[in-house]
């Protein structure tokens, strides 16, 4: 006789652990290293995928886990993210238990704006005492991945812990000064976490791999309070989950390392950060790939957005020298592609390509103009840039400097409208 519980048992049993679940975004973050790309939003805020925005990614995740009160923490120039929550994600019904509340810093705790992750979520706690979680999942909002959180939920309580931190494995010369990264022991337990370490741990029996944190965490509510009213009157703190609490913890708590992989393989999930213009090209332009590792067709886990009414994508001419066409590539609605050639290209909402211009390997975001007979390849366009008649871009990286635009490492092309000397502030 099997000793494993019946499925319809361990179902109702998530169901009410998800139940007994608040959500907190983290969704504050400036994004510098997409430079001029957060110049007017917030990097959760930043356009990914066609249609989407990256704070969708952590949003759509909760609500298919079954997760349904939600708190996005706003900060840094939060206008266009605001106005995409409330568009998008506003019509759950409180009278239900669900909700996706906005909790912009307002000090209620302090007369300092959020000083770090544990303080955004410290001066907050009075709003998750009221909804009396029995677990706080705090997550990230500037990454792109799809997970289950009940699958971290039940193994955060089956194993007993505290806390709970969500982790990758990745190469250690990817996590060298870029993720925190945690040692643990047989039973997974954390023993050890370094923030941003130059020379990161490595696995034992993985050479080569180390574990990096993906800045999503479970917490037992009354261990939270405890730790970050304990952090908060602590005055050399930087009041930072990565830098501060987990470091102070887990000598003398149960603080163990989940990580995150494909549930149906078994194999390395898809997670990415696009905290780099090149990342954030390269995440995008995989998924105009036959079969990307992100699968955004999936009905059994859509990724929700807000995005207004449009017709279909529209191609037109059939000359040979004026040939509307698209290869490799993937349009969003109320797009026009009038006369020209695109290959592997991503063209989110409402642009408009004019005749005899050819774009390759580009990403060009909602509302953009690109006029007749220009050249674009290995580029990022931002929303609402008018690309004049005869531009070339991509193609001399000397003549793309002098005309004010920022060229990566590795050779790609961002440009706004404040480089073409259009007026911005377009979110």
């Amino acid at each position: 006789m099997s000793s494993q519980p019946e499925p319809h048992i361990v179902y109702r049993y998530v169901s009410h652990l998800v139940k007994d679940t608040f959500a907190l975004v983290l969704a504050g973050g400036r994004g510098s290293r997409l430079h001029e790309l957060t110049e007017w939003r917030a990097k959760p805020a930043v356009y990914f995928g066609g249609k989407y925005r990256i704070i969708d990614f952590p949003l759509s995740n909760c609500v298919n886990s079954g997760i349904r009160r939600i708190g996005v923490l706003t900060q840094y120039k939060s206008h266009s993210l605001i106005r995409h929550l409330v568009r998008g994600w506003s019509h759950f019904k409180k009278e239900l238990g669900e909700f996706v509340e906005i909790l912009p810093a307002s000090q209620r705790f302090s007369e300092e704006w959020y000083q770090g992750t544990a303080d955004a979520v410290y001066q907050n706690m009075d709003i998750i005492r009221a909804e009396k979680p029995k677990y706080v999942l705090i997550l990230s909002g500037d990454h792109i991945y799809r997970q289950d959180y009940r699958d971290m939920l039940l193994h955060h309580v089956e194993s007993g812990a505290d806390m709970t931190v969500s982790c990758m494995e990745v190469p250690v010369a990817e996590a060298a000064g870029a993720f925190g990264v945690m040692t643990v022991d047989d039973d997974m337990r954390i023993v050890r976490f370094d923030e941003k370490p130059e020379h990161p741990s490595e696995i034992p029996g993985q050479p080569g791999m180390t574990l990096a944190s993906m800045g999503n965490y479970i917490f037992n509510t009354e261990f939270l309070e405890e730790v970050l009213t304990r952090d908060g009157k602590n005055p050399d703190s930087e009041h930072d989950f990565g830098k501060n609490i987990i470091p102070a913890i887990i000598k003398s708590h149960n603080v163990i390392a989940y990580p995150f992989r494909n549930p149906e393989t078994n194999k390395l999930a898809y997670w990415r950060d696009v905290g780099s213009l090149d990342a954030f090209w390269e995440a995008n332009m995989e998924l105009i790939s036959p079969t990307p590792e992100l699968n955004l067709y999936d009905p059994n886990w859509p990724v929700w957005t807000y995005q207004v009414h449009l017709p279909p994508a529209k191609f037109v001419f059939n000359d040979d020298d004026r040939r509307g066409m698209a290869v490799d590539s993937t349009v969003s609605g109320g797009c026009i592609i009038s006369g020209s050639r695109l290959n592997k290209t991503l063209l989110f909402s409402n642009v408009r390509v004019h005749s005899y211009s050819t774009i390759d390997e580009t990403v060009i975001l909602p509302e953009v103009v690109v006029h007749r007979n220009c050249r674009i390849r290995r580029a990022i366009i931002d929303r609402g840039c008018e690309i004049p008649a005869g531009t070339v871009i991509g193609y001399d990286s000397e003549q793309d400097k002098n005309n004010g635009f920022r060229i990566t490492s590795k050779g790609i092309v961002l440009v706004t409208r404040e480089m073409l000397g259009q007026q911005g502030g377009y979110a």
